[in-house]
């Protein structure tokens, strides 16, 4: 059984720069499907969310808690879908704390839940969720649903190849029931 910490925008829903009202929530193709077979699996889920809007004074973190929540209820899956949540509040210029790629929320749930880093993953669509696993020393996985390009972003940085990249979210659910 793995842990595998999701991002949010980009990866189970469209991504809408400073996502704030909880009624513009769209889940993306083939991730109830996905999430259902990770559960299946027995995997336990996270979540972890840069949200700069917060530091950035754009919306509040009920705002971006309210969208989670819609989230969750798009998902149909429960409101306890998730073991632990990080919203990282932090504006890129600041000093950081839990903006990805900082390891501090991984490093957190290593110790909280007792898991080896070989069984925690990763899994976002963009550069930063993969330098978050690089930066725990964890697996990751990346679905290029975000609009980022992330295998040219991986390329860009010398790491292509170092992760798997899937276009949808249900083949890289089931990269990781196979690999975990």
């Amino acid at each position: 059984m793995s842990h595998v910490v999701l991002d949010r925008d980009g990866t189970l829903i469209r991504h809408i720069p400073y996502l704030h009202d909880p009624s513009q929530v769209e889940i993306l193709p083939t991730v109830r499907e996905g999430v259902e077979a990770l559960l299946h699996a027995g995997h336990k889920l996270y979540l972890h969310t840069n949200q700069s809007g917060i530091g950035r004074g754009r919306f509040t973190l009920e705002q971006a808690s309210a969208c989670n929540e819609a989230m969750l209820r798009l998902l149909g899956l429960g409101m306890d879908l998730f073991q632990d949540m990080c919203i990282s509040p932090e504006r890129p210029d600041e000093e950081v704390l839990y903006r990805k790629p900082s390891p501090n929320f991984g490093l957190e749930l290593l110790a909280k839940y007792g898991m080896a880093k070989n069984d925690l993953y990763y899994l976002g669509d963009n550069l930063t969720d993969l330098l978050t696993a690089r930066n725990i020393g964890c697996r990751g996985a990346g679905v290029d649903t975000g609009g980022h390009d992330l295998r040219r972003m991986l390329r860009d940085q010398g790491l292509e190849g170092e992760y798997p990249v899937f276009d949808r979210f249900i083949d890289a659910a089931e990269y990781v029931i196979a690999d975990g």
